[in-house]
């Protein structure tokens, strides 16, 4: 279990019989938060409200879900759980919970007719506490890395966090669903986890070289990362934080942002300290690259889909 930035509670529903899961944030009172979508076949909600350009200023919370487009829906229990709570934004007549959502393809891993509901996701928010879990859980449950020659040589992936600390006591962290198409790469370049064969992890860029192709890739390959930070930071700024990760996102993660990824970076800011937006930046990139990293370091196996330590 890691601490996350004061304010911010996490927490994740599991199933770890069929495979799937879902993880929320529940973010604090008078946060700003935007994204970045970077692959060419995301599934999301909610996202176009955290543009700079839109009026709110931004969700009060997010759910990272398994089950493709159909686990967009598990996002009406965390807005449940928001209403009951009286958390939301104001409109004129009514207090409306804007929850955001983005989800990872994870139905060749466990049962195909399996996705979190509504109701999981409201029993996210309620396992949701200051301190979260890492590895096969939550979003990360059904994550597999290493997808091109298919589920023969995959590794497992999983969630992971990271969190680093500015001079003035900002706090910059970062969550990471690690569902990747390709590989995970190690701080010094090597593979961490991805493509297994013949007793070693090969490259996805090698393959291609070789000439191997996708076989229908579409939508099932993802990253999802989330920075948050106690930074002050306007709406615009989080922005910039959330295109930072994106870079972090290159760094572990090879390919990325690919036409069919459907790679998201989010940035939720609480405001508790005041801090210097490009250092949260350059920090989200780092801390993001290692939450991605820690994902599949803490992954345990699944049936018929090795850990990265189960392959050595």
């Amino acid at each position: 279990m890691t601490a996350l930035p004061p304010g911010f509670l996490a927490g994740h529903w599991s199933d770890h019989d069929r495979w799937t899961g879902c993880t929320v944030v529940l973010a604090p009172e008078g946060a700003v938060s935007s994204c970045e979508v970077r692959g060419g076949g995301p599934g999301t909600r909610e996202s176009d409200l955290l543009s700079p350009a839109s009026a709110a200023p931004g969700a009060q919370a997010l759910l990272l879900t398994g089950g493709s487009a159909f686990g967009l829906g598990a996002a009406d229990g965390a807005v449940a759980y928001l209403a009951e709570r009286g958390i939301g934004f104001q409109t004129r007549v009514a207090l409306v919970p804007l929850v955001t959502a983005a989800v990872v393809y994870d139905l060749a891993l466990g049962d195909p007719n399996a996705w979190p509901s509504a109701e999981n996701a409201y029993a996210a928010c309620e396992d949701a506490g200051a301190e979260v879990e890492r590895g096969s859980v939550g979003v990360g449950t059904g994550c597999t890395v290493g997808k091109l020659l298919g589920p023969d040589s995959w590794t497992k992936g999983g969630f992971g966090f990271a969190s680093t600390q500015l001079a003035g006591g900002a706090t910059v962290a970062a969550i990471a669903a690690v569902n990747a198409f390709g590989e995970v790469l190690a701080e010094d370049g090597s593979v961490l986890a991805g493509i297994w064969r013949e007793g070693a992890y090969v490259r996805a860029a090698d393959l291609f070289r070789e000439g191997v192709r996708a076989d229908r890739p579409w939508r099932e390959a993802t990253t999802l990362v989330a920075v948050l930070t106690d930074a002050a930071l306007t709406k615009t700024q989080a922005w910039l934080v959330a295109r930072a990760a994106s870079a972090g996102v290159a760094r572990a993660v090879s390919p990325s942002a690919t036409s069919f990824d459907g790679d998201v970076a989010y940035c939720f800011a609480s405001g508790r300290i005041e801090a210097d937006p490009l250092a949260v930046s350059v920090l989200a990139a780092e801390v993001t690259a290692a939450a991605i990293r820690d994902g599949v370091r803490r992954a345990t196996a699944a049936p018929g889909c090795p850990a990265a330590g189960d392959r050595y």
